[in-house]
């Protein structure tokens, strides 16, 4: 099964996603996607990947990994190199599960879950896919705009929040309510009127539903560490499920101080790439939880590796999603297939909303759970008229 062409499409309404297509003398085509950078990542698949791939089989997938993230440029990084991998390999995944008429978990060993449970990450319809600028939320800034306006919710009335994914069957969400007051000092100093508004959500959260739901809180990395154990301190008796990426996650030592100082469980981190940066966390004892996103951190062949190095140290997956489509279906395969996973990340209103515009198939959700995909690959395809958009850019790279 021979590479014939590498085809990368981008629209303009969503300026961070940029899926790639790699075509073959079979007639099958592999989906693949990113995110951030689109335009820098699209140069980087014509010119650098593609005539390292077209010509080639493409079921040498874990050649074609190592060529593409553990060669000479792009090496161990989560950059622009590192981001076109990976796409590249959910896509030739994608292709050879589909060679064999069968759903990608199958290729990655079979189910180690029936289904695999949800969490659901608070944001809102436009974060995060319109703009490449984080929206944060302040109290009292605005209202809901709509029913899964759940980044606003979570400020201004997280009680009914958090009953309306109960209602919904979830049982674990994600809010990050410090970030606004870590934009205001540039992380450096957290005040007792900062810390008194992020902990608010958590406890009405709290005395609302009690232990019915699981919270999650997300730091976006934006504290340093004498910070980050401040929040930590006073964090910890409203018993959070994880604190995710609470300082840069650059310093094994200092995330290694953090663990061991604060109290929470660590959960690490869709912005690192490669099995080497997740060996050196769990080396020093840093993590709890371990999350990799797949677009980021070197595509579906090293997301693998990451998940057994992750078991060998007795530590659980979570794989991350708060970007598109085909990651969220490549993640679950890979949860699906990974004895520790416990969580995949999913926001529905992403998923109730844009993500049904992009492709052709989602994960089917049950009661908090997602369901296995039951046909071949991934089990979903760029969505009928997409590339045809007056708002696509598609290029082609053929032999």
């Amino acid at each position: 099964m021979r590479i014939t062409a590498l085809e990368t499409i981008r629209l303009s309404e969503y300026p961070n996603l940029i899926w790639v297509q790699i075509h073959t003398d079979q007639g099958l085509v592999g989906l693949g996607e990113t995110f951030r950078g689109a335009q820098a990542v699209e140069t980087y698949l014509h010119t650098m990947a593609a005539p390292q791939l077209i010509g080639q089989d493409a079921r040498r997938i874990e050649r074609h990994s190592k060529t593409l993230l553990r060669g000479y440029l792009g090496f161990n990084g989560s950059g622009v190199e590192t981001r076109a991998a990976s796409a590249v390999d959910i896509a030739l995944w994608d292709l050879f599960a589909q060679s064999c008429g069968q759903p990608l978990y199958q290729m990655l060993g079979g189910l180690c879950h029936e289904r695999m449970r949800a969490y659901n990450t608070c944001a809102g319809s436009d974060y995060n896919n319109r703009s490449v600028q984080r929206r944060t939320i302040s109290k009292g800034q605005g209202g809901v705009r709509g029913r899964y306006d759940d980044q606003v919710a979570f400020v201004e009335r997280p009680e009914e929040l958090a009953q309306s994914l109960l209602e919904e069957g979830f049982t674990a969400m994600k809010i990050w309510p410090f970030d606004t007051a870590a934009a205001r000092t540039d992380g450096q100093f957290v005040s007792a009127a900062d810390m008194r508004e992020g902990l608010e959500p958590f406890e009405r959260i709290r005395a609302a539903v009690g232990d019915k739901i699981e919270i999650m809180c997300e730091f976006h990395s934006m504290w340093n560490l004498t910070s980050a154990l401040a929040i930590a301190r006073e964090l910890k008796a409203l018993r959070p499920f994880w604190s995710e990426d609470p300082i840069k996650m650059d310093s094994v030592q200092a995330l290694a101080d953090y663990r061991r100082l604060g109290g929470l469980p660590v959960c690490g981190s869709e912005t690192l790439a490669t099995r080497g940066a997740f060996r050196d966390l769990l080396a020093a004892d840093a993590l709890d939880v371990v999350m990799v996103d797949l677009s980021w951190c070197g595509g579906i062949s090293e997301a693998r590796k990451i998940a057994t190095l992750a078991e060998a140290y007795q530590k659980p997956l979570a794989p991350h999603d708060c970007t598109g489509p085909v990651v969220l279906m490549a993640s679950l395969h890979l949860a699906l297939s990974s004895p520790n996973a416990i969580f995949q990340e999913m926001v529905r209103a992403f998923v109730n909303g844009f993500y049904k515009d992009l492709v052709t198939e989602l994960p089917v959700f049950d009661h908090g759970f997602l369901l296995p995909p039951d046909r071949p690959g991934l089990g979903t395809s760029l969505a009928e008229g997409l590339r045809q958009r007056e708002d696509a850019c598609v290029r082609i790279t053929r032999a």
